[in-house]
């Protein structure tokens, strides 16, 4: 069964919802390295002039960017899973399958949303911060957890949506196959795999 394409306004959102979340990822990623580079160089150049608290600014950067690109995991298919039978079923079982996957993933994530705010809420009660000179306050810290069970909810509900209502066989592809893989294999082999 085929459906209409997704409403243009939706595509363009997704757009700029992509481009920002790529974004932050960077910088955050980007001011991590940069606090490790004026770390080590400190140390080494200035040590009375290294930042203490910088291995603990890191930690806290680069779990928020690998908690905010999980979204861009279920945007790509990325996320570790075994999609070997998958392929291998009709494409109308493969459709109701990632259905069935996507419900059981929402189940999942809103239970991280929801744990997750929980303990931000402990957090923020307790008025928990880091044992270091900065005294981070640690609801930052743990606010990833639900802010990226939010980000892969809206991911996943999209992708359900796509698969309930705008499946069409000939564009979409069940599973991962990432370029270096798709390299390897011959195009008859590619189409092969992906159907």
């Amino acid at each position: 069964m085929q459906v209409s394409s997704l409403p243009e306004r939706l595509v363009k959102i997704a757009s700029w919802w992509n481009w920002i979340e790529q974004a932050a990822v960077g910088l955050l990623g980007l001011t991590a390295l940069g606090f490790g580079v004026v770390q080590v160089v400190g140390r080494y150049v200035a040590p009375h002039h290294a930042i203490a608290y910088a291995e603990e600014l890191i930690v806290y950067l680069v779990v928020w960017a690998i908690m905010i690109s999980s979204s861009q995991l279920v945007l790509r298919d990325g996320h570790v899973r075994s999609d070997l039978i998958v392929r291998l079923l009709p494409p109308a079982k493969q459709r109701w399958l990632e259905v069935f996957n996507c419900v059981v993933a929402l189940v999942f994530v809103a239970g991280l949303w929801w744990y997750g705010r929980q303990i931000v809420e402990t957090a923020l009660l307790l008025d928990e911060r880091s044992s270091s000179d900065l005294q981070f306050p640690k609801w930052i810290y743990y606010a990833a957890l639900p802010s990226a069970g939010a980000l892969m909810m809206v991911r996943y509900f999209a992708r359900l949506l796509k698969f309930v209502f705008y499946y069409d066989t000939n564009a979409m592809t069940i599973g991962h196959l990432p370029a270096h893989e798709a390299g390897l294999l011959s195009p008859d082999q590619v189409e092969t795999v992906r159907t």
